[in-house]
């Protein structure tokens, strides 16, 4: 279901909760969410008023992908960025890192099972992003 954004920074500084298997309904909204809106490439469940820590993104090739409590676990390649956010007003400078190593759950089968990778580029500076919402870090 197309959720309405939530730019709420009572909603967005609060740490998310863990997420459950329970919780695939939030990423089916999250999915429909960034069909519906213009080049979005990510979306985190509290930009939509869930506080949990489920998120999307698109990579290279416009797939969508969903993790469940993603963290970082390693960053490689630090540089300053100028970085905005479709529900906060304005750019800020951040840190972002080219290379990270994220440990995340993946739905398989109803099941949530844990994963590592490694992402780089674009795809690895959305994640990171998307793991500052589920931080309760506004950027």
């Amino acid at each position: 279901m197309i959720k309405e954004l939530c730019k709420d920074e009572a909603v967005l500084s609060q740490r998310c909760e863990r997420a459950t298997a329970e919780d695939a309904v939030v990423a089916w909204d999250l999915i429909d969410t960034m069909d519906s809106l213009e080049d979005v490439g990510c979306l985190a469940a509290n930009q939509i008023g869930v506080a949990k820590q489920v998120i999307a993104y698109r990579d290279d090739d416009q797939v969508v992908h969903v993790m469940y409590n993603p963290r970082i676990m390693m960053g490689l390649g630090a540089s300053k960025l100028e970085e905005g956010c479709l529900t906060r007003e304005g750019t800020v400078r951040v840190t972002r890192y080219a290379k990270v190593k994220v440990s995340f759950d993946e739905l398989v089968e109803g099941s949530l099972k844990a994963r590592r990778r490694d992402y780089t580029g674009w795809v690895a500076e959305m994640i990171q992003h998307m793991c500052d919402h589920c931080n309760g870090k506004l950027v």
